[in-house]
């Protein structure tokens, strides 16, 4: 019989609430899984426009606030997983990730995928530790 793990959903904060049976983070054993966050505004529930630059912006901006509901940072990121609708965008997508992560960048991963929700270009999610 498996051990029971203890877990704990992270409560969204107004504006990140989920859009379908998922939970934007979960704690557990000292760390926090984020649901994957898209560049969209979290008041107008829209895509911000300009293209890849303030779509991944926004997506690192959507994180953040999901692991500060979480009671963590972007600092504490351990991993990343990147999806983009076109791998073309991966230079763009990181200039603005370096800016992000400047100090102690995580480890990341990137792959392209057929489509994302909403239309989106981009699509991040995170593991942080949680202290």
């Amino acid at each position: 019989m498996a051990a029971k793990v203890a877990k704990e959903i992270v409560v969204p904060g107004a504006g990140r609430e989920p859009l379908g049976p998922y939970s934007v983070g979960v704690k557990a054993q000292g760390f926090v899984f984020t649901a994957g966050q898209i560049g969209w505004d979290v008041r107008t529930r829209s895509l911000v426009e300009g293209g890849i630059g303030p779509q991944t912006r926004q997506t690192l901006e959507n994180l953040r606030g999901v692991l500060e509901d979480a009671g963590t940072s972007l600092e504490a990121v351990v991993k990343v997983t990147v999806f983009l609708a076109d791998m073309t965008d991966w230079l763009a997508v990181n200039e603005v990730y370096a800016e992000v992560f400047a100090v102690d960048p995580p480890a990341r991963s990137a792959v392209a995928v057929s489509a994302l929700p909403a239309g989106a270009l981009i699509e991040m999610e995170a593991v942080a530790l949680v202290g």
